[in-house]
């Protein structure tokens, strides 16, 4: 994202002083100077109309939004298929960076399963990694007999869910 924000810009600068030269060729040529304030005009829209095209990704990553294709209750009720898992709750989603996605969630073990926690554990992450690409993973383990009472659930487009996925 920086990269093609530094891109834009050095595009952006370089098309101003083109239009710059361009312009000030057809005053001294023609005396045009209409076109000063034209060109004036045109480079900063084209300005703006990359700044409003980028401003959005960024937006939602320094938010920590949902990454926007991603169908959290799915996911949430993929993670419960895990052997051994009993409920997923308190989930957050959201973008590191373009390419990365983060989860937090409170995994609930069941009765008689917390001595394989740790692989529990593990096989829910390399689930995640595998099957949606979620690279940042930190999950919160709860015993069945101690777990949250009346947790909620988040799911798609920040709706929340006061019955467990």
């Amino acid at each position: 994202m920086n990269i093609r924000a530094a891109f834009l810009h050095n595009v952006a600068d370089t098309l101003g002083s083109l239009a710059v030269i361009v312009a000030g060729t057809l005053i001294l040529l023609y005396d045009w100077r209409f076109i000063d304030p034209l060109v004036t005009l045109l480079i900063a829209g084209y300005v703006l109309w990359q700044s409003f095209s980028e401003i959005g990704p960024v937006i939602r990553i320094l938010m920590l939004g949902s990454p926007p294709n991603m169908e959290t209750k799915c996911i949430l009720r993929r993670m419960q298929t895990i052997d051994g898992v009993e409920d997923v709750h308190h989930a957050h989603f959201w973008q590191m960076d373009e390419n990365r996605n983060a989860v937090d969630a409170h995994v609930v073990i069941s009765e008689g399963c917390w001595y394989q926690a740790d692989s529990i554990k593990q096989a829910v992450k390399a689930m995640l990694l595998d099957e949606f690409g979620i690279s940042h993973i930190t999950l919160e383990l709860e015993c069945n007999r101690h777990a949250c009472q009346g947790a909620q659930s988040y799911g798609d487009n920040g709706e929340r869910d006061t019955q467990t996925i």
